[in-house]
């Protein structure tokens, strides 16, 4: 079951200095968090995705991981992945990422990534049944 992202809470003082153990670094806000946490799963399911060849997806991926990010993502080499047991080990591996990215887009009402990461969902559900594999 999914769990809320909880921050310790930043309590300021007169100049600007934080009261908790962590003085001197950065904070986020939640938004940011989720974002971070958000690009980091497309980031994860765009690598997975350039390795099955996958280039439209990829390329809808990596828009989004650019609009989180403020940057292009790297990208993945195609792989040859020639095994069955291979290839349905990472079309579940890429439905898991996506249903992690899911989660988060829920969390943060981003409705253009829950979509895609629905879809991604549901296209490597297809792939990994018995009347979707190779």
């Amino acid at each position: 079951m999914y769990e809320p992202i909880r921050t310790k809470p930043v309590v300021h003082r007169v100049g600007g200095h934080h009261s908790d153990s962590h003085a001197g670094y950065p904070h986020s806000s939640r938004a940011e968090a989720l974002d971070t946490q958000l690009a980091g799963h497309l980031a994860a399911l765009l690598a997975v995705t350039d390795e099955l060849g996958l280039d439209g997806a990829a390329a809808r991926i990596a828009a989004q991981v650019t609009r989180l990010r403020g940057a292009e993502p790297a990208r993945a080499a195609r792989a040859g992945i020639a095994d069955a047991g291979e290839l349905a080990a990472v079309h579940q591996r890429a439905h898991d990422l996506a249903g992690r990215a899911l989660v988060v887009a829920a969390s943060r009402a981003d409705t253009t990534v829950a979509i895609l990461a629905a879809e991604r969902m549901d296209a490597h559900a297809a792939e990994l049944s018995p009347a979707g594999s190779h």
